[in-house]
């Protein structure tokens, strides 16, 4: 068996029954980093020496039937701005050139703590605020279904760090789809959890409000399991995972827009599979999901430039230019203007609740409305750059504007994901539910 291409959970269950050693599965990943010709785009920095202190640790534990729990002793990568404490966190930004955080951030340190063994940090989109995940200013990850696609961000390197076999399982961040568009473009389960439900301490911001930490990984289960560890909670129970009688609703309307055919006839495919396992189908198309997408550039950018107006402004040269001119975008936006979006994405979220959350037991979309671009080609284009960037995240960002945990799981075509959004606050339901979906669409 390929354990370096094992879910996590898999991992621990192999290390508890005494078929995998933690020593051998961190050194098998080390040498096969090391040995990735791309892996200089992947990851920022390889852990070497924490990797195999904590692997020998894990290894201990093992042996004296001491261990932490089911991921004790498996091997993950953490995005570049999420703090690790003594090497370097950059976010994937010249202008945090050699920055050292003192601590781990709160969500890696508890990790640590139950046993998961840090492989390094991986590349990202510049200071997070990219779905299509290039960085010239660092390194653009290849997409790993066609090196010559965009991976998708701002997760880009955790994203293909899991897909190629060089890490069990990764953490990411997630502000408006920056887990789940490039688990979704490589194949892979993302999940973002309710906003607050993880603490932010030691990770670089963007837009406080929406900002989460999230994992991607090969399974519903890494994911829930992943979630358990940063949260400080017990994990989902999966237990009889099923969509038999499952209330799911099709986010029609907005979703849908301008989106080209493969993702869409992957994710109707993925909908009837479902229907088919026992769902209970419906679909709706509220006018006031697009209002909220449409309160997008009056709530993201004007966020974002404001907490890093000051680095940016000191040395704009040391950005790349579309990331910057997004940036600048929310120098545009009034306070007056700001805090009236906000009001009304309020209202907005209590009609969610009132008029749909309640009715059903999730709702389902396709993760991204485009495939992969080719990467070459939004390099050299700008306005091609802004139309896919906008495009790629319109269909997550509705989960962050309503402030809902999202899991994105393989549609079962390439590079299609399709995404169950749950209940505000209500992650553990969430994950057992996108269990039952994962669990249907394998078995047809």
């Amino acid at each position: 068996m390929d354990w370096l291409r094992a879910p996590a959970a898999q991992q621990g269950r192999a290390i508890l029954a005494g078929l995998l050693d933690p020593i051998d599965q961190t050194e098998a990943y080390l040498a096969a980093i090391k040995a990735h010709p791309d892996a200089g785009r992947i990851y920022a920095r390889v852990t070497d020496a924490r990797a195999r202190s904590e692997t020998i640790a894990a290894h201990d534990r093992a042996k004296l039937e001491l261990r932490r729990g089911l991921l004790d002793g498996v091997a993950i990568s953490w995005k570049d701005n999420i703090d690790s404490g003594g090497t370097v966190t950059e976010a994937g930004s010249r202008l945090l050139e050699g920055r050292v955080p003192r601590k781990d951030a709160i969500v890696l340190a508890r990790a640590s703590r139950q046993g998961t063994i840090m492989l390094g940090k991986t590349h990202m989109t510049e200071l997070a605020f990219s779905g299509l995940g290039l960085n010239p200013n660092t390194a653009t990850p290849p997409n790993a279904l066609d090196p010559d696609l965009a991976p998708g961000g701002s997760s880009s390197g955790a994203a293909v760090s899991v897909a190629l076999g060089l890490a069990a399982a990764a953490i990411g961040s997630d502000t408006g789809g920056s887990v789940r568009v490039p688990a979704a473009w490589n194949d892979l389960v993302g999940f973002k959890p309710t906003h607050d439900s993880l603490p932010e301490k030691g990770v670089v911001p963007l837009c406080r409000k929406f900002d989460i930490v999230g994992p991607i990984a090969r399974t519903v289960e890494d994911c829930a399991e992943l979630f358990a560890l940063m949260a400080a909670t017990k994990p989902a129970d999966l237990t009889g995972a099923s969509v038999s009688g499952r209330r799911l609703l099709v986010l029609d309307g907005v979703p849908f827009e301008n989106a080209e055919e493969g993702p869409v006839a992957a994710f109707e495919d993925a909908v009837d599979r479902l229907a088919r396992a026992g769902a209970q189908i419906t679909r709706l198309s509220p006018d006031w999901v697009a209002k909220a997408v449409a309160l997008s550039p009056a709530l993201f950018a004007p966020e974002a430039y404001g907490i890093w107006r000051a680095q940016i402004e000191d040395a704009p040269e040391l950005m790349w230019r579309p990331i910057l001119d997004r940036f600048r975008s929310g120098a545009d936006i009034s306070a007056p203007d700001y805090v009236s979006a906000w009001e009304s994405l309020v209202r907005i979220r209590r009609k969610w609740v009132k008029e749909v959350a309640s009715a059903h037991d999730a709702i389902l979309l396709p993760t991204a409305p485009i495939l992969p671009p080719n990467a070459a080609r939004l390099m050299a284009d700008d306005g091609e750059f802004v139309r896919a960037n906008l495009l790629a995240l319109r269909n997550t960002r509705i989960g962050n504007l309503l402030g809902l945990p999202v899991c994105t799981l393989p549609s079962g075509h390439r590079a299609c994901g399709i995404s169950i959004m749950g209940h505000a606050g209500r992650d553990t339901h969430l994950l057992h539910v996108a269990a039952g979906v994962e669990s249907a669409l394998a078995a047809t």
